[in-house]
């Protein structure tokens, strides 16, 4: 059976949840980066601004002479984190086992899926659309280079395929620095050996390339070649999740029990339902208590497998903070995880994109 491996990924990650965040931004071009004033760089930008010029990795004060229109925004790693989190929920609710690849992209091996795979791309395009409110665009080709690079050209439809045997058609005339591992320092070198593209690359031959770089230069070739053997390592579910939030406005004062057990229960809503959106279930329960002084006390406790819904996570999570210092010791941050995760055998709970549509 020939492999087929499918690349899924929202693009300009970032910024595209910043815009996803803000209806006000839709628009208007978003840039994503650091301090222009301290020399900050730009981590994400969307397609409008990036048709202006703007690149990742370019000074930010250099990315607005280009698009002085854009919005610019500080990183927010807590906010990307938790929309790659439900991103992946939505990845293993549709095609199940994806090997994350950064927080916004997943290799799948859909060497066995039945269906058309355009058609498995789009029903996963519109679960991320109505769960995320973000774009996707995907890949396939017959190993995880091919997909991906498949994904990042230009094309009509949200997939783009390799098929077999053309394969050095399409790598021929794309720059040899997008080749893995071809960095400035490499793809310098291959221009001088006069491989500035792929098909060059091929044509330089094996051997040239293994006694210019060494065993680095048989990867090359065989990239170059279309040969990617690297097998996709699905990760069927998480070991855990998380949640943390900070007490804003505590001062070094002593927050009532009530109020601490409130914000527990919202962590607890938060994880109970990323476990469902996953249908997964725990069977250990963990609480974080970090203080106004800094120390921090976690206490965990057990869980019947699967537990009676979320009111049972919510009497072991009060529980838990009955055993603590909480509501006599300032508290600065409290924090729920949910561990030893396993499939609820539900199966209706799980998103089938390959049965009939009526």
């Amino acid at each position: 059976m020939p492999r087929n491996v499918l690349f899924v990924e929202v693009p300009s990650f970032y910024a595209m949840v910043e815009r996803s965040l803000d209806p006000s931004l839709a628009e208007r071009p978003v840039i994503v980066g650091g301090d222009p004033r301290k020399r900050g760089w730009v981590q994400a930008a969307t397609p409008d601004a990036l048709a202006d010029g703007v690149a990742p990795d370019m000074p930010v004060s250099e990315a607005m002479g280009l698009c002085p229109r854009a919005r610019l925004l500080r990183t927010d790693m807590g906010r990307y984190r938790e929309a790659s989190r439900r991103l992946f929920a939505c990845f293993r609710r549709a095609l199940a086992r994806p090997e994350p690849f950064g927080l916004a992209a997943a290799f799948f091996d859909v060497s066995a899926v039945q269906s058309p795979v355009d058609d498995v791309v789009a029903k996963l395009a519109k679960l991320v659309e109505g769960a995320l409110g973000l774009p996707l665009r995907a890949g396939m080709g017959s190993g995880k280079f091919l997909a991906r690079i498949a994904a990042e050209e230009e094309g009509p439809g949200l997939l783009r395929v390799v098929s077999p045997g053309a394969e050095a058609h399409f790598l021929r005339d794309l720059p040899a620095s997008r080749l893995e591992g071809v960095g400035e320092k490499t793809a310098g070198t291959l221009a001088e050996l006069g491989a500035r593209s792929i098909g060059e690359v091929v044509a330089l031959g094996r051997e040239r390339l293994e006694e210019a770089f060494g065993g680095h230069g048989l990867r090359i070739f065989l990239l170059a070649s279309g040969a990617d053997d690297s097998p996709v390592r699905g990760v069927a579910h998480p070991q855990s999740v998380s949640r943390e939030a900070t007490l804003r406005n505590a001062e070094g004062r002593t927050v009532d029990l009530a109020l601490l057990t409130d914000q527990v229960q919202d962590l607890v809503r938060q994880v109970d339902s990323e476990l469902r959106d996953q249908a997964l279930s725990p069977a250990k329960i963990t609480l974080k208590v970090r203080f106004a002084d800094s120390t921090q006390t976690t206490r965990s406790a057990s869980l019947k497998n699967p537990p009676n819904g979320a009111n049972e996570l919510l009497e072991a999570a009060i529980r838990l903070l009955g055993r603590t210092q909480a509501g006599s010791l300032p508290v600065r941050g409290l924090g729920i995880q949910l561990g030893k995760l396993t499939p609820l055998e539900d199966s209706n709970r799980q998103l089938d994109l390959f049965s009939p549509q009526s």
